[in-house]
């Protein structure tokens, strides 16, 4: 009987190949399939929908009840066993990555339509890491979708030719070499779009055929396509496409003309999904839902970060969000080396003005940089593990001009080295810097073996032989290419170099260009991505100011990403979910036009923990804050209902001040200005707001946390507690200002609520708080020594070395038990006194190349 039912579901998964799941049930039933077996044909399949929508990972968010028709490969499939097969003899573990992939794919899969509806027009979105296998995971996808049907194969690659063509290779490879008789091409290695004769040949019944073409977002070209397709309407009605954009937040949203353009293509073809794949899709959910546009109306899928990849997190630690404390944050790894501001006109003209005649000067971290790259090739090639390629990325301009100036420069410097190699200055100066940069960052942390500075002395010669110096921009005919051999090279570029192309290898990269928006900051970074074999040997050098941005860009991803799960787990749909984005003085969310849908964000406070972490050092700013901290303490003294001493714990608790006393305080406490979300007139306005609107947060309970071992500081008297102790990040010295990442501990959090606070977890104390004060917010003042040595001392962190002991604030606002009051603020920023290089997208308009 079991082998029956098997028999007789094998036949429903045949008929799933014509129709979808209820009008393939209704098949059976016209077969005179008994009920009984119709119905536990139904239950399999509802049993393998429900384990599909319930895979632990990828999350995503959907719209509506979408029917899960795909349920994974079957063992008739041709294209998916081929990528499998492929992916395995390159080294891929079956267990996780292989079946992780997998079950990312085949959850996207199974959002599409079914192939055989009769019209459909899908919009979705993919959200990857940079540099983390989105290509792998769309090239999955797009073989799934053939085994079960799909015909046309669109991929938008980019504005670039580089990245255009090494997306073709990487598809051939893939999808059409292991199986070349299922298989069109419309484009090839070399050719962009250009239309074909008929267009019956590719789309007629007689055809069979999968038809592949992979395009740059290039109006020229998108509109040939367009006119092709149109011309080819009479049979497009039963050829089910799929749309793959990759980079999708690029050139895709706002423009005058690409993104008309798509949408022209998919209003030619009644059955078309669109998916978007982006690291950085910060445009794409700014999109007004309401709009005909391309906004994933239908499903957002959220990709985990694989094993092993380096990330923004990884590299330059974040800040912990709302619920996390110093302890469960990272401070990233000891791999970001610093370029002073002097050095930066020497690298990058200062004005447009300026461009023209522009000669790069080889400061001393540029060199170092450089010779970095050199010695690390070198352990490389000794170690002779993980990719045999090896790049370092200079980055310094937008400007084609600029990129080529870095040539003869770059040339003279490398054939000097080889001059020079066994001088003994250059040994020592070499060995040096390989003894510190080992020593700061320990090989054996990342399974790895120390390569020893001797061994590296005989493979040097052949590493700058061997080395090229590219300008890899859109105007230069010599551009890197990793398909004839390893390749050594240092890659000057821009644009060209920053979106979806993979640099093989990179293991250095010299990084001083300014960005304006996260999404182009966030794409700019090569660095990031797989390390085997020299985990512990990549370096970026920049300036301070760009890893304290790419710190906060972080943060503002990795609040993104929780947020966009936040949302799958509670059923949300792409049209009623918005993820909150964190603003920074200098960073605009993404372009300005892009923004258009999403000018003022909405601000509330409710169930968050608001902490300062940045301060400047000087005596004059910090007096004040200790100024206003000491009257608030006076205040508190006088108004509070009651008072609360635990000297054994340096802790003094005042209950039930009123609400004008804290925000007196919030007007005269100085709060840095790259601490946007400790904006005091946001904070004040939403305080009066609830005040006004639920009578919640009239009282507040303002406590001072201490350390029991801390010298003393006197806030009013009788009220003393020992000063805590908060080193800063590493930065420049003689920086004015500092970032202690942390200031409170979810302990501090709780310290005015009764029970075992010590044991209870974030949400636990949210809903302490909601039960015991739910109308009550709470102010914890810090008295942080000047001094602050770390301990135990630490890489990545330095003495405070303040002018002034300083004063750290952390407020709790409880959730509010019927909605919440906003206040907005526009997400823009003033950059009048910044010098910015946005992407440059001519290439949109110009003539294909």
């Amino acid at each position: 009987m079991t082998d029956d039912f098997d028999a007789m579901y094998e036949t429903f998964q045949a008929l799933l190949e014509t129709f979808p799941p209820a009008e393939a049930v209704k098949r059976l039933e016209v077969l005179r399939v008994e009920q009984d077996v119709v119905e536990r044909i139904r239950e399999r399949h509802e049993q393998q929908t429900i384990r599909i929508k319930e895979l632990v990972e990828p999350h995503a968010v959907v719209m509506g009840n979408r029917d899960t028709w795909y349920t994974g490969p079957q063992s008739k499939d041709k294209c998916w066993p081929a990528i499998e097969t492929l992916l395995v003899k390159e080294g891929w573990p079956r267990e996780p990555a292989v079946r992780d992939l997998n079950d990312s794919s085949t959850r996207v899969v199974s959002l599409l339509n079914h192939p055989k509806e009769k019209a459909f027009s899908t919009r979705g979105l993919v959200v990857g890491y940079v540099q983390s296998g989105k290509t792998t995971n769309f090239t999955s996808v797009m073989a799934k979708a053939a085994d079960r049907g799909y015909k046309l194969f669109i991929v938008l690659a980019g504005i670039h030719n580089g990245l255009r063509r090494q997306t073709q290779a990487r598809l051939v490879q893939q999808l059409v070499e292991p199986n070349p008789s299922m298989w069109s091409q419309l484009t090839g290695l070399e050719k962009d779009f250009t239309p074909q004769e008929n267009p019956a040949s590719y789309f007629g019944k007689s055809n069979k055929t999968h038809v592949l073409c992979v395009v740059k977002k290039n109006a020229t070209v998108l509109r040939k396509l367009a006119r092709w397709l149109n011309k080819a309407s009479d049979y497009l009605k039963d050829c089910p496409a799929l749309i793959i954009d990759d980079e999708a937040d690029q050139a895709t949203v706002a423009t005058k003309s690409i993104n008309p353009l798509i949408l022209s293509i998919m209003s030619s073809l009644p059955r078309s999904a669109y998916v978007g794949y982006t690291a950085s899709p910060f445009a794409n959910l700014l999109i007004d839902p309401s709009a005909e546009d391309l906004y994933p109306s239908d499903f957002v899928v959220n990709l985990p970060k694989p094993a092993g990849h380096f990330g923004t997190e990884v590299l330059f630690g974040r800040y912990a969000l709302d619920g996390e404390d110093e302890g469960d944050v990272d401070d990233g790894y000891d791999m970001i080396r610093s370029v002073p501001e002097e050095d930066v006109p020497c690298v990058r003209p200062e004005s447009k003005a300026d461009v023209e005649g522009f000669e790069p000067v080889i400061t001393d971290t540029l060199r170092k940089a450089i010779e970095y790259y050199w010695l690390v090739t070198a352990a490389r090639r000794i170690r002779g593990t993980g990719n045999p390629h090896s790049t370092m990325l200079i980055h310094t301009s937008v400007n084609t001009s600029v990129h080529n100036s870095f040539e003869r420069p770059l040339k003279r410097l490398r054939d000097r080295m080889a001059e020079s190699l066994y001088d003994k200055v250059v040994l020592t100066r070499l060995q040096t810097l390989w003894d510190e940069e080992t020593a700061r960052v320990r090989a054996e942390d990342f399974g790895e073996s120390r390569v020893p500075f001797d061994s590296l002395l005989a493979e040097l010669p052949r590493v700058l032989r061997n080395c090229r110096v590219i300008m890899d921009n859109s105007s230069s005919e010599d551009r890197l290419d990793y398909e004839n051999g390893p390749v050594v090279a240092i890659a000057v570029g821009g644009n060209t170099l920053s979106r979806g192309l993979t640099l093989e290898g990179l293991s250095v990269s010299y990084f001083v260009r300014a960005v304006s928006a996260y999404d182009t900051l966030l794409q700019m970074g090569r660095w990031f991505g797989f390390r085997n074999g020299y985990a512990d040997l990549p370096r970026i050098w920049m300036t301070d100011e760009l890893a304290d941005w790419f710190r906060h860009l972080a943060t503002v991803e990795t609040e993104m990403r929780r947020d966009i799960d936040i949302y799958m787990t509670e059923a949300e749909t792409p049209l009623t979910f918005a993820v909150r984005l964190r603003t920074h003085p200098a960073l605009r969310v993404t372009a300005a036009a892009k923004m258009r849908s999403a000018v003022t964000a909405a601000s509330s406070y409710g169930g968050r923990r608001v902490q300062t972490h940045y301060f400047h050092t000087d005596a004059e700013w910090l007096r004040g804050n200790i100024a206003a901290a000491q009257e608030l303490v006076t205040a508190c003294a006088s108004n509070a209902v009651r008072v609360e001493r635990r000297s054994t714990e340096s802790r003094y608790l005042f209950r039930d001040v009123p609400y004008d006393v804290v925000t007196d305080f919030l007007a005269s406490y100085k709060f840095h200005e790259k601490s946007p979300e400790n904006d005091p007139d946001l904070i004040t306005a939403y305080i009066r707001k609830r005040v006004s609107a639920a009578g919640s947060l009239r009282r507040w309970n303002v406590a001072i946390v201490g350390s029991p071992s801390g010298e003393p500081f006197s806030f009013a008297p009788n009220v003393t507690v020992g000063r805590t102790v908060r080193a800063r990040l590493t930065a420049t010295p003689g920086s004015s200002s500092a970032d202690i990442k942390t200031l409170m501990s979810r302990r501090d959090a709780a310290i005015d609520l009764s029970g075992d606070v010590a044991r209870m977890k974030e949400d636990e104390i949210m809903k302490a708080r909601q039960s015991q004060l739910p109308d009550t917010g709470l102010l914890v003042l810090y008295a942080i020594d000047k001094t602050s040595e770390p301990k135990p001392p630490k890489k990545t962190r330095t003495a405070l070395n303040a002018e002034e002991h300083v004063i750290g604030v952390g407020l709790v606002f409880p959730e509010p038990p019927h909605g919440d009051s906003t206040v907005e603020k526009y997400i823009s920023a003033d950059l009048s006194g910044v010098r910015i290089e946005d992407e440059d997208l001519s290439l949109l308009e110009g003539e294909d190349a």
